[in-house]
């Protein structure tokens, strides 16, 4: 395996019962890249997601993290990694009961032990780093908007310095103004910080503005994973359908004007 590959994932299937999601599915998310993950409905994107952050068993195969497979890892070494990601689940998945700053500082007092002022002190950096203003942080999540709270639910993931960041559908919801300011923070954050981001997502001007690869599931594993250009010559009928439909057209005509 390639010293520039953060995540492996060999021949993993995933399955509900007798629903099979995921069979003999590879996929490797590189270091420093942005990786866009998209799929039909049903293909399993979350799912994957999920199977990544052990949130999912998976039936067979392995996923290593660093050279190292997740099967080999005792219970204290799998907290360390947990440790080493950040999650932008779908909607933010903020808890309603805690303010900004406190849902900003959870993964501190469940990974970290220091003083609560320290604490406290990192939550409002990472709120500046999300492009929030201080004054947010004493309000509740259904005081924000839809934007103020993707970027509360950014800040928490940026909380421990994560080597990667799952993000899932981060735009949905967003105005198209809104969700191309959060696009260029992931790109900007991923390059001043040297993060490795897999992105779920369905918005394919997303995919134009800051996708260095796509990835794309179908056929229950990853059917084709290049940079843009090169995916949209791929024949398979769903890619073509997706990147060269209307809506693609249009995303298309827009990066280049």
């Amino acid at each position: 395996m390639s010293d520039d590959v953060l995540i492996a994932i060999r021949g993993l299937k995933t399955a509900f019962g007798p629903h099979v999601v995921h069979e003999g599915l590879d996929l490797d998310i590189r270091r420093g890249e942005i990786l866009g993950l998209v799929g039909g409905s049903g293909t399993g994107k979350t799912v994957l997601m999920n199977a990544i952050l052990g949130l999912q068993k998976y039936e067979a195969g392995e996923i290593l993290f660093d050279g190292r497979p997740f099967s080999a890892m005792k219970a204290a070494e799998r907290r360390r990694v947990d440790s080493r990601w950040g999650v932008l689940f779908q909607n933010g998945a903020l808890f309603t009961s805690l303010s900004v700053l406190e849902n900003v500082m959870a993964p501190l007092r469940e990974h970290i032990d220091m003083p609560v002022a320290l604490m406290e002190e990192i939550a409002g950096m990472k709120l500046g780093l999300a492009g929030l203003d201080p004054s947010v942080a004493e309000r509740f999540p259904s005081e924000l908007s839809g934007g103020m709270r993707k970027r509360v639910a950014l800040a928490r993931a940026l909380a421990l310095d994560p080597d990667i960041l799952f993000l899932d559908e981060p735009t949905a919801g967003l105005d198209p103004i809104g969700a191309a300011a959060f696009d260029t923070l992931i790109l900007e954050l991923s390059r001043a910080l040297n993060l490795t981001v897999l992105m779920i997502t369905h918005d394919l001007d997303s995919l134009y503005a800051i996708c260095d690869r796509i990835a794309v599931l179908a056929d229950k594993r990853v059917a084709a994973v290049a940079p843009l250009e090169a995916l949209m010559r791929n024949p398979h009928p769903w890619i073509q359908e997706y990147f060269h439909g209307p809506r693609g057209r249009t995303a298309n005509a827009g990066k280049e004007s």
